[in-house]
């Protein structure tokens, strides 16, 4: 089983990829919250990224089909957490607080939960 560094919930930045605003001209990099993890796959799906058409055909006799909009999974070394203080992208560190493990930002150490 794959650990991956961030969590259903979490503000995340595109670094890379043609979804990212940096290859269109601008210095605004995309930011999204995710709606999805997939530790297996080692991919998340993130709101506002990576949209796919598809085409659904109705399964039920009253149901419209047609062309659907979607966010598709993305590889999650791709994005990277952004911190709720400081609201630049971070590399995640981890300490114990009580037993507890906590993640913390590494610019500014301030804690993600």
């Amino acid at each position: 089983m794959s650990k991956v560094h961030v969590r259903k919930g979490d503000t995340v930045v595109l670094l890379t990829g043609k979804y990212n605003d940096k290859f269109e001209g601008a210095n605004k990099r995309k930011t999204g919250k995710v709606l999805e993890v997939s530790p297996k796959e080692g991919k998340v799906i993130v709101e506002g990224i990576n949209f796919v058409t598809k085409h659904v055909k109705p399964t039920r006799m009253g149901q419209v089909g047609g062309i659907v909009k979607a966010e598709a999974p993305i590889y999650a070394c791709k994005v990277q957490l952004v911190c709720p203080k400081c609201g630049k992208a971070t590399r995640v560190g981890h300490t114990f607080d009580n037993d507890k493990k906590l993640r913390v930002c590494k610019k500014c150490g301030a804690s993600f939960e």
